[in-house]
């Protein structure tokens, strides 16, 4: 199937973890210091999905040592290569493959992460860029976060009498309803070979890869909320766009946005973003939705008050 231009929207909740630490400053939470917004880099996010597709037996360009250490590019490349020669009886060196279609083809064909994020790829003291159809702005959390931080002990087991272990930060959010807003290129596609196949897989991941990956101890509490993914009919002009701004939050039992903690301490509004859907009704090829049970069911309902059939759920 054809693909088509499209724009995402995730959410997904943090409750006393650390969503994305910052290594430049003691592995705090990343925040917005002048809006006390908490952040996390579309990076990140695209390493849950990298890792929950190396679990499901796929191979990624972008993969991690035992040790948690990227893989150099270099390395990558020689494996691949490699790879390549044995499985077609060539030999190509990297000159020759930076210069072989076939083997970026090949590469393509392999590497479901590098048809959708794109890559820069070294070969032969130079490199060859894919620039992936479907990129991710960095997510921000739609109220203001308070960060927690305590001190915790790194225990050591080096056999020396007297070491009982160190002490250092252990930083969490109490809690941050986190979003991020993403597009589906249409011409970046066709460069990459991206399928509707690929497309599907994605949806999936959304929604799977923070339960399984999230898994450490400062990354447990993280949850899956709600993701969109809207298909444009070609020629139309009309887009949503990133309608995170259009989200209301509106906190329960005398709370306020700055002292939440749980999913249930507030609801959402959706009633801007179904107004924009609206407007831009006629635009819209398809809609796939998720939501997770406890948000309810009405932003599903206006959505298929204004889609139909053209809003298929998962």
């Amino acid at each position: 199937m054809a693909i088509h231009d499209g724009d995402i929207l995730y959410l997904y909740d943090a409750k006393l973890t650390n969503p994305n630490g910052d290594p430049d400053d003691e592995n705090r939470p990343r925040m917005d210091e002048a809006t006390g917004r908490n952040l996390v880099s579309d990076v990140r996010l695209k390493r849950y999905l990298r890792d929950y597709w190396l679990d499901a037996g796929e191979d990624i360009w972008v993969r991690r040592t035992e040790q948690d250490e990227t893989t150099s590019s270099k390395q990558r490349m020689s494996v691949l290569l490699s790879d390549y020669n044995r499985e077609n009886g060539a030999n190509l060196n990297e000159r020759q493959a930076r210069q072989s279609r076939e083997f970026k083809d090949w590469l393509l064909r392999r590497l479901r992460d590098v048809r959708l994020f794109g890559a820069t790829m070294p070969m032969e003291n130079t490199s060859v860029t894919f620039t992936g159809p479907v990129q991710f702005s960095w997510g921000y959390s739609l109220h203001r976060v308070e960060i927690n931080n305590s001190a915790t002990i790194s225990s050591h087991f080096a056999g020396r009498e007297n070491e009982y272990g160190t002490f250092g930060k252990d930083w969490r959010v109490h809690y941050s309803l986190l979003a991020f807003y993403g597009i589906v290129s249409k011409s970046r596609a066709r460069h990459t070979g991206l399928t509707d196949e690929d497309l599907t897989a994605l949806d999936e991941a959304m929604v799977r890869a923070i339960p399984q990956q999230a898994t450490t101890r400062s990354k447990i509490g993280q949850t899956p909320r709600l993701y969109l993914r809207v298909e444009y009919e070609d020629g139309s002009a009309l887009r949503l766009g990133d309608v995170r701004e259009d989200l209301a939050l509106d906190p329960k039992d005398g709370k306020t946005t700055d002292t939440l903690r749980d999913i249930r301490d507030f609801t959402i509004g959706f009633d801007r973003v179904l107004e924009r859907v609206r407007a831009v009704e006629d635009s819209i090829g398809k809609a796939r939705l998720w939501s997770h049970p406890e948000l309810g069911d009405a932003f599903e309902r206006g959505l298929r008050e204004r889609l139909g059939d053209r809003l298929e759920t998962f």
